[in-house]
């Protein structure tokens, strides 16, 4: 355990402008669709961070080639076999899209990781695959557990409840163009969180040649294909803006996040409208996309279903607002890295907060705030909500805020040199 990190207090507006590096979501999928094209792939601008380390790492485990340079990764595919191992850290992207892919080599490929990794939702996951036929090793539906690749998956229909994670659906269509019947997914449940990931998913399918049809209602039909081998220039990560944009938001100061794409399906782009709703003034253009405090951070009441990843930075900025906020829709996030509606609740009060779990997110009456210490249970949002919290809230204090490194490798370096 390392010493609690001071968060920086902002004793003026925050005034800067700010390089993000790649986008996770976008890195993760490249890489794992890299690893079952029908040749190399470079992917420029790649997010080096533990998520996607890992993701990397478990490629090369069941023999795919991949070279890094500086932010440019180059992906050789080779035939996927094992035995192997993979530690999927605390990485939804790892224990959820390496699977599906790893039915397809030829051997043993076991999976594990973090403590809390082992509670995170994966009996849909592992279900759907024994479905499409696929050999399983589980003692219960979560890590750890093997797949017993046979080279080959069949494919075909199959029906899962991915109300827990828009991830059971993505990594099943990641897989299935190079299943022998493809594959035919079929959502029955609640609504899906997180829709934009999903049609990240399909898009990344599609630039890279491959059939999906998407224009039913939870079904996503992918036809058996080869699977193009492009260059890839990855985006900023723009859920990695949230707590710069919000530092402008609380100060009254101006960010510019350089490079931010006119169209994307990343869901962090949500924030532009979100930062808007606390009042803060919001433009787009050829610079990137700026964010100006006005000085008052009103109440919002907000659906962030398909924008969960966003919700500890909300709820930092709504605990400072000068009215109550309600998120609403984010129920599943009780299975995030960890119960985010649990911990944000609680270390909000802990700061004299009033938050509070609802059934389906979090109400939230702001009250004055003094220091404490933050803990982020592992989370990489929660570090990133406290260092808001810390500009305009003497005396907090983080107790991990390297848990940022898991998207954003260097965070305490570019929050100094924000305030610089």
């Amino acid at each position: 355990m390392h010493d609690p990190w001071p968060a920086p207090y902002a004793d003026a507006p925050v005034h800067a402008h700010i390089t993000l590096p790649g986008s996770k979501s976008l890195t993760s999928r490249a890489l794992l669709l890299a690893a079952i094209a029908d040749g190399p792939s470079t992917i420029r601008h790649a997010l080096l961070a533990r998520d996607t380390a890992l993701m990397m790492a478990a490629l090369e485990a069941m023999g795919v080639g991949v070279d890094v340079r500086d932010d440019i990764v180059v992906v050789t595919p080779k035939p996927l076999g094992g035995p192997a191992a993979v530690d999927c850290g605390l990485a939804g992207t790892v224990m959820r899209f390496v699977p599906p892919v790893a039915a397809l080599a030829t051997g043993r490929v076991e999976f594990d990781g973090d403590e809390r990794a082992r509670e995170r939702p994966m009996g849909e996951m592992l279900d759907a695959l024994r479905q499409l036929g696929v050999a399983i090793d589980a003692g219960a539906d979560s890590l750890p557990f093997a797949v017993a690749g046979a080279g080959r998956v069949e494919g075909g229909a199959v029906t899962l409840d991915a109300s827990a994670s828009s991830q059971f659906v993505s990594a099943l269509l990641l897989a299935g163009a190079r299943y022998e019947r493809g594959v035919d997914v079929r959502h029955d449940g609640k609504p899906v969180p997180s829709l934009p990931h999903i049609a990240m998913t399909v898009g990344m399918l599609r630039e890279r040649g491959v059939e999906i049809d998407d224009g039913e209602p939870n079904r996503w039909v992918v036809s058996p294909s080869e699977i193009s081998g492009i260059p890839v220039d990855v985006e900023p990560d723009l859920s990695n803006a949230a707590p710069f944009l919000a530092a402008a938001t609380v100060t009254g100061g101006s960010v510019t996040v350089v490079g931010w794409p006119g169209g994307t399906h990343q869901p962090g782009d949500r924030l532009r409208s979100i930062l808007a709703m606390f009042g803060a003034s919001v433009s787009l253009d050829a610079d990137g996309l700026t964010v100006s405090g006005t000085g008052r951070v009103a109440g919002v009441d907000v659906d962030l279903h398909d924008a969960g990843e966003l919700v500890p930075v909300v709820a930092a900025v709504a605990s400072l607002a000068d009215s109550p906020s309600y998120l609403r829709g984010i129920s599943h996030l009780r299975g995030h890295e960890t119960d985010r509606l649990a911990a944000l609740s609680t270390e909000l009060g802990l700061l004299g907060c009033d938050a509070r779990e609802t059934r389906d997110g979090l109400e939230i009456h702001p009250q004055p705030l003094t220091g404490a210490v933050f803990h982020t249970y592992a989370d990489h949002r929660l570090a990133q909500a406290a260092a808001v919290l810390g500009l305009v809230v003497e005396g907090v204090r983080v107790d991990d805020v390297a848990a940022t490194a898991k998207t954003h490798p260097d965070f305490v370096g570019a929050w100094a040199a924000m305030l610089g």
